[in-house]
C-alpha cells in the first residue's frame, strides 16, 4: 500500500503531527541562515544599528509566499522547477536561468566555505587555505554516501544552533523601544552603504537557490514515500498543499526570527560599541559575548561551521537538481554514486569551483557579504521565472496561484528588481 501524507502524519496529538510534517520547508528556512546570511545580518546590525530590523518583518510574507509557490510547483507537477520549465518554455530560457543559478551558487559556496575555514582557523590555528578543501571534501563525501533520510534528519537538527543569537540579543539589553519602532517604521536612506546592505539582506533572505531546492525537495519527499515516477507524483490534494503551507511558513518564520535577532544582537553590541565595520570573524563574534563571554569566539565559530554544513549541500544540491532536470538525467540525493553519476558530478563540480574561487584571496567576511549582494542582483529574473511557471495553467492546471500568492509573489519580484536598480544607481 502506498503511504500518503495522511498516513505518515496521522497522530492523535496535534503537536506530534506538526513536528512530523516539518521537512523541506524547515530545512530550506534554516539553510537560508547560512554563513553568508549570518555575516550579512551582522554587517547590517553593526553598520546601521536597528535601521534594518524592519526588513525581517517585511520580508517574511514575501519569502514565505515565494517558497510556498515553489513547493506547490514541485507537489503539483511532480518535478523540480527546472523540470517544469523544460517541458513548457524554450530551452534558451532554461539555460539562462540555470547559468544564473550556477553563478550565484558557486559564489555562495565559495563564501560559505571561506567563512567556515576562517572560523576553524579561529579555533585551531590551521590556515584557512587548508581548511577550505577539508570542509569541501568532507561535505561532498558525506552527502554522496549518506542516505537521503540520514542527511535530511541531520540537517533538521542542525538548525537549533542558530538560537544562540536569540539568547545573545536578549542578554545584550537592547533599547527595546528603539528596536520596536525600527521594526515597524522603515528607516530609508539613499546612499551606497544603505542600498548595498539592503540588497544583501534581500539577497540572502530571498535567495535564488532556495527556489530550486524547495521544489526539488518536495519531489524527493514524494520519492521517499514510494512515488517513483512523475506520473505517480503529479497532482496534489488540498491536504498535501495545506501541509506544505504549514511546513514552509514554519521554516520561513524560523529563518526570519533568527535574522531579526542577529541584527538586534549586533546592533546592541557592535554598533553600540562604535564598531561599524566588520573585517574579521573575531569582530563578528563579539555580538555573542553577552551570552558566551570569553567563549563567544567558540560559539560563533561552531555556529558558522554548523550552518555552513547545513547550507553547502543545499547550494550544491539545488544546482545539481536544476542541471539534471535540464538534461533529463537521474536526480536525487538517495541515488547511489553509480546511478547518479552525472547528478553527483555537478554537485562535486559546484563545490570544487567554490574551493577554487577561494584562492582569489578575498577576505572571508567581505566575500560572505558580496555573495548576498550577488544573490540579490540575480534573483529578479529567477523570481520572474517562478511566477510565470506558477501561473501557467498548462503546468499547474487548476493549482495556479491564488490572489494572495500572486500579490505577494509579484511584490517580491518588484521589490527585488527595484533594489537591484537602486544598487546600480548608487554604486560608486
Amino acid at each position: 500500500m502506498l503511504e500518503t501524507p495522511e498516513t505518515l502524519g496521522h497522530s492523535h496529538n496535534p503537536l506530534v503531527r506538526y513536528f512530523k510534517l516539518l521537512g523541506p520547508g524547515l530545512v530550506t528556512g534554516a539553510s537560508d541562515d547560512d554563513p553568508s546570511g549570518i555575516t550579512t545580518y551582522s554587517v547590517a546590525g553593526a553598520s546601521l544599528g536597528y535601521g534594518m530590523l524592519w526588513t525581517a518583518l517585511a520580508t517574511f510574507p514575501l519569502m514565505a509566499a515565494v517558497q510556498l509557490i515553489c513547493a506547490r510547483i514541485g507537489l503539483v507537477t511532480g518535478r523540480g522547477l527546472a523540470g517544469a520549465v523544460r517541458r513548457h518554455y524554450p530551452r534558451p530560457f532554461l539555460y539562462a536561468a540555470c547559468l544564473l543559478l550556477l553563478a550565484a551558487n558557486v559564489f555562495n559556496i565559495a563564501a560559505d566555505l571561506a567563512g567556515m575555514a576562517d572560523a576553524a582557523q579561529m579555533l585551531t590555528g590551521i590556515p584557512a587555505l587548508v581548511c577550505v578543501p577539508l570542509f569541501g571534501v568532507a561535505i561532498l563525501v558525506v552527502t554522496v554516501y549518506a542516505s537521503y533520510a540520514t542527511l535530511a534528519g541531520g540537517l533538521k537538527w542542525l538548525t537549533g544552533i542558530l538560537f544562540a543569537y536569540v539568547a545573545a540579543a536578549l542578554l545584550a539589553k537592547p533599547d527595546w523601544r528603539g528596536a520596536l519602532v525600527a521594526s515597524v517604521v522603515p528607516s530609508l536612506r539613499w546612499d551606497s552603504l544603505y542600498i548595498a546592505t539592503f540588497v544583501g539582506v534581500l539577497g540572502t533572505t530571498i535567495s535564488p537557490y532556495l527556489f530550486f531546492w524547495q521544489a526539488s525537495q518536495e519531489v524527493e519527499e514524494e520519492k521517499a514515500r514510494g512515488r517513483r515516477t512523475a506520473a505517480q507524483r503529479r497532482g496534489a490534494t488540498d491536504h498535501e498543499l495545506a501541509d506544505a503551507r504549514l511546513d514552509v511558513n514554519t521554516g520561513m518564520f524560523f529563518s526570519n526570527l533568527v535574522m531579526y535577532f542577529i541584527i538586534l544582537a549586533t546592533a546592541s553590541t557592535l554598533h553600540r560599541a562604535g564598531i561599524f565595520e566588520i573585517e574579521t570573524g573575531r569582530e563578528a563574534a563579539e555580538a555573542l559575548r553577552p551570552l558566551a563571554g570569553d567563549a563567544a569566539y567558540l560559539l560563533f565559530a561552531v555556529g558558522l561551521i554548523g550552518t555552513g554544513v547545513l547550507a553547502v549541500p543545499v547550494l550544491a544540491g539545488s544546482a545539481s537538481f536544476a542541471v539534471a532536470e535540464v538534461f533529463g538525467w537521474r536526480a536525487g540525493l538517495d541515488l547511489s554514486p553509480r546511478r547518479g553519476r552525472q547528478f553527483y558530478l555537478v554537485f562535486a563540480g559546484s563545490i570544487v569551483a567554490g574551493m577554487l574561487l577561494d584562492l582569489g584571496g578575498i577576505p572571508p567576511i567581505r566575500m560572505l557579504f558580496l555573495s548576498a549582494v550577488v544573490n540579490g542582483l540575480l534573483a529578479p529574473p529567477l523570481l520572474l521565472l517562478v511566477m510565470l511557471v506558477s501561473n501557467n495553467r498548462a503546468i499547474m492546471g487548476e493549482r495556479t496561484n491564488g490572489p494572495w500568492l500572486n500579490a505577494l509573489g509579484w511584490t517580491a519580484t518588484a521589490v527585488m528588481t527595484a533594489a537591484a536598480v537602486a544598487f546600480f544607481a548608487t554604486a560608486k
